[in-house]
């Protein structure tokens, strides 16, 4: 029998998680420290309505970098994480990791977690959220996964910046370009938007550097040289030993040719490889960039 008067008496928060826990046959309970305090109530709830308590386990709570409890000032709904280019398998990964150890060990597979994880290898000390971590973590999955899987994660991204996809690179073939130097989807998919849009105007400092009178042999050479690769032959390949007959014939490093043509394809001097940027670009695009540049050096020597 329940002692009905001593059971109201428990808190109603308290009485309610019991109920529901008895009513979904719940068997183990893995919460945060903070929740130390209710167990031995609950579990005195559980005895009084003839019921066996499950096996409870409390976790450390999880600080920001500034020691502050995390959900105070830094949680957010875990598909914001999504949104901000995260990868989910790396955000699960980082989340086990954080407060849980397996030797020096840092990056697991899915398979690996299940085989791995048990709850009592959870440190006591209550770990630290960090943004660097989880950034350097996403970035090596960037990077290693298979370019089709991570394709499919970035196409909402590309669609988000109203991208026109049909007139633009194949997805994966961002992610073999842009993933080098990024840490986020969103990132690629900044890196991307050279190759689905025009740019308005160049760099200020980037054309200043090297959209000179000095260029134009260069440009000349590059355009020549593109334009002579075959219908059906334009790859990563053929456009970098293009790129090197231009830089050979004119008597210059591939760096003198490269940089002023990554401004006039890019708008910039930061983008992925060049024989990536101007693959990825498109032949007849690529060569009308280039003849811009040029236009742009004769207008300005001109003046």
């Amino acid at each position: 029998m329940i002692d009905h008067l001593a059971f109201r008496r428990f808190p109603a928060y308290n009485r309610a998680v019991v109920v529901d826990d008895i009513d979904m046959k719940i068997t183990e309970v893995i919460r945060g420290d903070d929740h130390i305090n209710n167990t031995p109530r609950q579990i005195n709830i559980y005895y009084a309505m003839g019921h066996e308590p499950p096996v409870f386990a409390h976790l450390p709570m999880i600080l920001g970098q500034d020691g502050a409890r995390f959900q105070r000032h830094g949680a957010v709904n875990v598909m914001n994480y999504r949104d901000d280019g995260f990868l989910p398998h790396a955000l699960l990964n980082y989340l086990v990791r954080l407060g849980w150890s397996h030797g020096d060990q840092e990056v697991f597979s899915r398979e690996e977690l299940v085989q791995l994880f048990d709850v009592r290898d959870v440190n006591r000390a209550p770990a630290r959220f960090d943004m660097d971590k989880l950034h350097w973590l996403n970035q090596h999955y960037l990077k290693t996964d298979l370019p089709e899987k991570v394709a499919a994660h970035l196409i909402p991204h590309l669609e988000d910046l109203h991208y026109a996809m049909a007139h633009g690179p194949k997805p994966a073939e961002i992610v073999i370009a842009a993933r080098p130097g990024g840490k986020t989807l969103g990132e690629l998919a900044e890196k991307a938007r050279c190759w689905y849009e025009e740019f308005e105007s160049y760099d200020a400092d980037s054309a200043a550097k090297h959209l000179v009178a000095g260029a134009a042999p260069a440009l000349e050479a590059a355009h020549d040289a593109l334009a002579a690769i075959g219908e059906g032959e334009w790859s990563p390949a053929t456009v970098d030993a293009a790129l090197r007959a231009a830089a050979e014939k004119i008597g210059v490093g591939l760096g003198k040719v490269a940089q002023p043509l990554r401004v006039a394809i890019t708008g910039s001097q930061v983008s992925p490889s060049i024989d990536q940027t101007v693959y990825l670009t498109g032949q007849k695009r690529a060569l009308a960039r280039i003849d811009a540049a040029v236009r742009r050096g004769q207008r300005q020597h001109a003046a």
